[in-house]
């Protein structure tokens, strides 16, 4: 018999031990929700619970960046990637990158007759600040946001 060989996921697991959770997915619906699910599960990983405000900040500002890179990102052939950070003083980064540079978000006020922008006053709202930026090392944008954390409660 021969041996068992380890197989690797090619899928990040989230680990409590880690700094930094980064992940590359499809821009579309499906992966837009499977970032969503990752930044919770990474979330709750770093000890920082569901139900508890930074994690469902965290999750609602990676989940909207995301459903935009679906939405207005979208390049055939071309990944989005999310990628969360822990930072010192208890904050955690959230960045959702796209390849659409030539397309950045506005945050518009909910009265605005104007499509879209809407759910950015979400992040803006809950993220202690917010911007985008060129994408590093690829064609793009990057949408990224601090949250504030806390310490962990365990």
């Amino acid at each position: 018999m021969a041996p068992r060989t380890e197989r690797r996921s090619s899928l990040p697991l989230p680990l409590a031990d880690q700094t930094v959770f980064s992940f590359r997915f499809t821009p579309s619906p499906r992966g837009a929700r499977l970032a969503r699910r990752l930044a919770s599960c990474q979330m709750d990983a770093w000890g920082w619970h569901h139900g508890t405000p930074a994690h469902d900040s965290v999750e609602l500002i990676a989940a909207e960046p995301a459903a935009n890179a679906a939405t207005h990102g979208r390049v055939p052939g071309r990944d989005a990637e999310l990628r969360l950070s822990r930072e010192d003083g208890g904050h955690v980064r959230v960045e959702v990158s796209d390849a659409r540079g030539e397309r950045l978000p506005e945050a518009r006020d909910a009265g605005s007759e104007e499509d879209g922008g809407r759910r950015l006053l979400l992040v803006a709202a809950l993220a202690e600040e917010w911007g985008t930026a060129p994408r590093a090392g690829a064609p793009g944008k990057t949408v990224w946001a601090v949250v504030p954390a806390g310490p962990v409660r365990q």
